[in-house]
């Protein structure tokens, strides 16, 4: 069966860039490149990869762009662009010839309330709309509301929820979440990514049954059609080395049919990113 990997990321680790990985982060307080992934895709048989940005600076794109020119198995870069300029439209037209790029993220987790509101934000998702890319969707449970609102803005742009809205795994506070992403889910512009589950979950002890009752949430309220596979490495490695969350989520999906599994590993990333097919 066919795998990419929908959501991974590359950095040179900088302390003060990258402040976000505390002391309980240790160990990805260093350079995660593509070499590096190369090696744990082939391992485990995934065929590529989606870039998603990490910090907010054009140079973070343009290191992107570099990264996947040297390296075939990434398939499409997710970027940062910044959705507030008034001259956003020439930006833009900087990547058009840059088709690697598939699609821009701005970090909402964390945002004040009513950010992501804002009509220049929501005019800036419109011209993504009109020049046809995506948009990943970052936010934690509690934006979700609000998420609802800025999703009714621009129902023809084409946005992915990073990491199912990073609901507390570790507490297991669901039923807040469970209404939210429910009425999250209707918007079928909307799709999901499976993905950053394990760090929310408890590190150390986290079982695939901690992980089960919000799967089994996602699947039911986006369907098969609208979900896709990434493994947030390496902000994974915290809590889980790459294998055993890839087959976590296997084994998970090992009852649905062929192409079911088909969709959720693959067919729907190459859909919804409008990769090029091998």
């Amino acid at each position: 069966m066919k795998i990419i990997d929908a959501h991974q990321h590359f950095w040179k680790y900088h302390p003060q860039n990258h402040a976000w990985i505390n002391d309980d982060m240790k160990i990805i307080q260093k350079d995660f490149l593509p070499e590096d992934l190369a090696v744990v895709l082939s391992t485990q048989n995934v065929e590529g990869c989606i870039s998603v940005q990490v910090d907010q600076t054009k140079e973070e794109t343009a290191f992107q762009i570099e990264c996947a020119g040297h390296n075939p198995f990434i398939k499409g870069v997710v970027g940062w662009i910044d959705l507030m300029n008034p001259s956003l439209e020439k930006d833009i037209e900087i990547y058009n010839e840059q088709k690697i790029v598939k699609g821009f993220r701005h970090i909402l987790q964390g945002a004040e309330k009513g950010f992501m509101l804002q009509s220049n934000f929501i005019n800036g998702l419109k011209q993504l709309s009109k020049h046809h890319y995506t948009y990943d969707l970052l936010i934690y449970a509690n934006q979700i509301q609000e998420a609802i609102e800025l999703i009714k803005a621009v129902e023809d742009l084409p946005i992915v929820l990073d990491h199912i809205a990073k609901p507390s795994i570790k507490t297991k506070s669901i039923e807040d979440w469970k209404r939210d992403i429910k009425s999250l889910a209707k918007y079928p512009n909307l799709y999901c990514k499976i993905s950053g589950m394990v760090t929310e979950a408890d590190w150390s002890t986290w079982k695939q049954e901690d992980l089960r009752p919000y799967l089994d949430i996602v699947v039911e309220a986006f369907g098969v059609d609208r979900l896709l596979f990434g493994s947030d490495w390496p902000v994974c490695l915290v809590a889980s080395s790459y294998e055993r969350w890839l087959n976590t989520i296997k084994d998970y999906f090992n009852n649905f049919t062929i192409s079911e599994q088909e969709k959720i590993f693959a067919l729907n990333c190459e859909s919804f990113y409008t990769l090029e097919k091998a």
